[in-house]
């Protein structure tokens, strides 16, 4: 499988989600078979599941994962998953991301958009030398309670979500699915941004966090499972943005995936554990 880097930098800048704090990462190229690295601090932190980080933010010591961060030494990558999402869907292998000092990258709108438009407006180019992607041979799954991830061998990449609610949440059910297509990544996955119910949300104001946002920043549902001052981009875009996050999370076992990827009721802890059970069939 080809190489491909960013044609010349991409700069994004904005308030990180769990920081809340001014952030900006500014994506440039790479060399070939320097792959994904943040640099936070003047330290390298590559984008690895070895790297994954259980408590960056010190509110979520005790609280199961919800977004995904790096850490090397004193330095972070916090909340990376949109920003690797983007980077896969566009097929960019190798690119250095450096943090502003406070290592979070910004959420802007809480969807892959705002990196998937500023990486196309860079432009990219092919690397010499190839990279040898995870070819599963058989069947991986990872599984908690009704949660589960199933990879099955497949000779094309297919990423599929499908979102269950709880008993008490008023959504349907719902599901979408990526083809590895890079236009379809674009118009049909990077847009999907991230949701929380108005009681998840005032839980994380009650612990400091979110303070900078409102519903019309980011997609907060009510007790209907309607946005607040808000808009669904599309009918299923908890789905969408389950997926979106699914590919992101996946991208840290260190090279491009080849497989049917199917999703159920999944979060950032199970992608988390897939992801290692990935990268140790790429050592």
């Amino acid at each position: 499988m080809n190489r491909r880097t960013v044609a010349r930098t991409a700069t994004i800048k904005g308030l990180g989600l769990f920081t809340g704090a001014h952030s900006e990462a500014v994506i440039g190229p790479a060399s070939a078979g320097e792959g994904i690295t943040f640099i936070h601090k003047n330290t390298r932190v590559p984008a690895k599941i070895t790297n994954l980080s259980s408590s960056p933010i010190d509110a979520f010591k005790n609280l199961p994962a919800r977004h995904t961060c790096l850490a090397t030494n004193n330095a972070k990558a916090i909340t990376t998953e949109h920003l690797l999402a983007a980077l896969v869907g566009l097929g960019i292998t190798d690119a250095i991301i450096s943090l502003g000092d406070q290592g979070e990258v910004p959420i802007d709108d809480g969807s892959a958009l705002c990196f998937v438009r500023e990486i196309m407006n860079a432009g990219t180019t092919e690397l010499e030398g190839l990279i040898k992607p995870i070819v599963p041979t058989e069947s991986i799954s990872v599984s908690q309670g009704n949660a589960s991830i199933i990879i099955e061998p497949a000779q094309t990449t297919t990423y599929t979500y499908n979102y269950e609610p709880n008993n008490n949440s008023p959504l349907q059910r719902q599901r979408a699915t990526w083809e590895g297509e890079p236009d379809d990544f674009v118009t049909k996955v990077a847009p999907a941004r991230t949701f929380s119910f108005k009681h998840e949300a005032e839980q994380m104001q009650s612990l400091g966090l979110f303070a900078a946002f409102t519903p019309k920043d980011l997609l907060v549902l009510d007790e209907d499972g309607i946005p607040i001052n808000n808009e669904f981009r599309f009918d299923n875009e908890p789905a969408r943005h389950k997926l979106l996050d699914l590919v992101g999370d996946l991208a840290l076992a260190g090279a491009p995936l080849i497989g049917k990827v199917t999703a159920t009721k999944s979060g950032h802890a199970l992608n988390h554990e897939l992801a290692r059970k990935l990268a140790a069939l790429s050592s």
